[in-house]
């Protein structure tokens, strides 16, 4: 993507490309295109003060298949997709259709390019459905009454939190937020969540957040291992709990790696 304004009428919307978004600096961290200037400052800045986040956001998207396919190997069959990003190989669909053709994914984001995008390019198999739905995090009521209509939350869904609770700061209870999702699903749903720690690589991380945050339309928040793992209370967490990105459940395509900033983990709903 240029950083040429006319690309919002080519979408079809306004963009705000003087700040810098989340998920476009996430894509430019995945080697993408879908980004402008300032997304490209704060993602260099945020390289510069901790280097260990581009294979960290590429170990996280490996994490994301891998958790998929356990879930679709436990029998779901449904997802709902909270804060997406921008489309990129290996997408929650695309994952779970492969392995079971007939799965149903509904991705929620709040980021307009994220939508527009998400139309045109996420094809989902002919055999399921793939939804798209405009909805923020904080405000699930809405986009959970427009995920009904794919999805069938009488039977297990899997709620898909991977890089996004670091976007809902400690102010707008996160914890609560996660149980209002959870609540809304069946028993055998299951959670999946990855977040930037704030115990790994510590002062880089901080100087790093400090940088992205100076520069964005929306502050992330890294958090310790206790905290993240406290999103899976009252769920069972599966083995082997709350870890690195590369140690959870990982297969012969896991590349190993020294510490990386961030904890990931799947817990069941009994």
């Amino acid at each position: 993507m240029t950083d040429d304004p006319g690309e919002s009428a080519v979408l079809g919307i306004e963009i705000d490309t003087t700040t810098a978004h989340p998920a476009r600096v996430y894509d430019y961290w995945l080697g993408g295109k879908t980004n402008f200037a300032a997304d490209r400052t704060a993602a260099e800045q945020s390289i510069a003060a901790n280097p260990d986040i581009v294979p960290a956001v590429r170990a996280n998207r490996a994490f994301l298949g891998r958790a998929v396919r356990e879930l679709v190997a436990a029998g779901v069959d449904q997802f709902l997709d909270v804060g997406t990003g921008i489309p990129t190989e290996g997408n929650t669909h695309e994952v779970a259709q492969a392995a079971a053709p007939h799965a149903r994914v509904v991705y929620v984001d709040n980021d307009p390019i994220v939508l527009a995008h998400a139309h045109a390019l996420l094809k989902g198999s002919p055999q399921g459905r793939t939804g798209f739905i405009s909805g923020d995090l904080r405000r699930a009521d809405a986009f959970l009454r427009a995920a009904a209509v794919t999805l069938d939350f009488a039977r297990p869904v899997g709620v898909m939190l991977v890089a996004t609770l670091q976007y809902i700061g400690d102010d707008d209870d996160p914890y609560s937020v996660v149980a209002q999702l959870m609540a809304a699903v069946s028993s055998g749903s299951h959670l999946v969540i990855s977040h930037p720690a704030a115990d790994i690589g510590a002062d880089k991380v901080a100087t790093s957040m400090r940088r992205y945050n100076e520069r964005a339309a929306v502050a992330a928040t890294p958090r310790s291992h206790a905290a993240v793992t406290r999103f899976f209370d009252g769920l069972e967490l599966l083995e082997p709990g709350v870890v690195q990105l590369p140690q959870w459940r990982p297969d012969p395509d896991t590349r190993s790696t020294g510490p990386l900033p961030m904890w990931c983990g799947a817990g069941r709903k009994r």
